[in-house]
């Protein structure tokens, strides 16, 4: 980096005016202020990305912050809260250059007009280790309907939505882990999964639909399987899911065929969709559209522990491995 610029030079040239909420105070102080409002309740989070881990080291500045700021308003969007703004600590590594921050502010901008955020607040350090961005999102909800992990019962049904396993996909195609063909080059229909990959959609309006018909829900990071066993193992039941009904799109499917693209899909991660329980009795469909997005029915929960995969004859499917795991 330019060594003629400070760190707080920095944070005034590039992150201050990304910090429009007054109760930021400008970025000028050790904290910021937040007013509470009455009848909600505040539901933080917080989520690190890592280079070589949650995004590769050529991905544009801008989609890494985007991706930076959407997994963690995932996060919110799946406990039914409404986004209010997020603190920020980077550490980054001293050879980045000046012109990379900048893209990456503009990434930042860009976001927060979109979905009404702003910064309050953060750190930024050097480091001699890879680029690291640790948010921590906060949002608000009216008092009790936070959407918990262990709120489901016996005899619920299990709904996922979007689709599962795209930016799985997308991720093998930016690695070139998957030979060029006509069927899988990189062109209009690969073009979707790398998107999908690198600029996930948080389900903020379907969250907040969801919270008068679900039980249970989260939002899936690790792989739809690995996610839904902490559904599991909170709320002390078994999760049956049925392998064809997990909605997959037509790009992944011609990507991955057949019942081992099912398994990959449902355990690949970086989904960023919401997986929840409801009650038979809120009487959804197999399949609709709620919060702008569309829902589908992928199976249903039942007395015992973890989770199931069964394919259309309704014999155990083998899952090796049920999503990422760091360690």
């Amino acid at each position: 980096m330019n060594r003629s610029i400070s760190e707080f030079a920095l944070i005034a040239r590039y992150f201050a005016p990304l910090a429009t909420d007054r109760a930021a105070l400008g970025l000028k102080d050790d904290a910021c202020v937040l007013e509470e409002e009455a009848g909600r309740e505040t539901i933080i989070t917080a989520d690190a990305l890592v280079e070589g881990v949650h995004f590769l080291p050529d991905d544009p500045p801008e989609l890494i912050a985007a991706k930076a700021l959407r997994v963690n308003l995932s996060d919110l969007a799946s406990k039914g809260a409404t986004p209010r703004g997020y603190l920020m600590a980077l550490a980054l590594p001293r050879q980045i250059e000046e012109n990379w921050i900048a893209a990456f502010a503009r990434g930042l901008e860009a976001d927060q007009t979109r979905f009404g955020i702003s910064l309050l607040g953060g750190d930024t350090t050097a480091t001699p280790g890879p680029l690291t961005i640790a948010i921590t999102a906060l949002g608000t909800a009216p008092k009790g309907v936070m959407l918990k992990r262990g709120g489901a019962r016996p005899g619920e049904a299990v709904y996922v939505s979007g689709t599962i396993g795209d930016a799985g996909g997308g991720l093998q195609l930016l690695q070139g882990r998957i030979a060029s063909s006509p069927g899988n080059e990189i062109a209009s229909g690969n073009s979707f999964l790398i998107e999908r990959y690198r600029r996930p959609t948080p389900r903020l309006a379907l969250g907040k639909e969801l919270r008068r018909l679900a039980s249970a829900a989260l939002d899936v990071s690790d792989g739809l399987i690995a996610d839904l066993g902490h559904i599991a193992e909170v709320s002390k039941l078994s999760i049956v899911l049925e392998a064809e009904a997990i909605p997959r799109s037509p790009e992944l499917a011609a990507l991955w065929p057949g019942q081992d693209g099912i398994v990959r899909a449902a355990t690949a991660g970086d989904d960023y969709e919401i997986a929840f329980t409801a009650p038979l009795s809120a009487g959804l469909p197999a399949a609709f559209s709620l919060g702008g997005v569309t829902v589908t029915k992928i199976g249903y929960t039942a007395p015992g522990d973890g989770v199931v995969l069964l394919n259309a004859a309704g014999n155990v499917v083998p899952v090796p491995r049920p999503g990422f795991v760091h360690f």
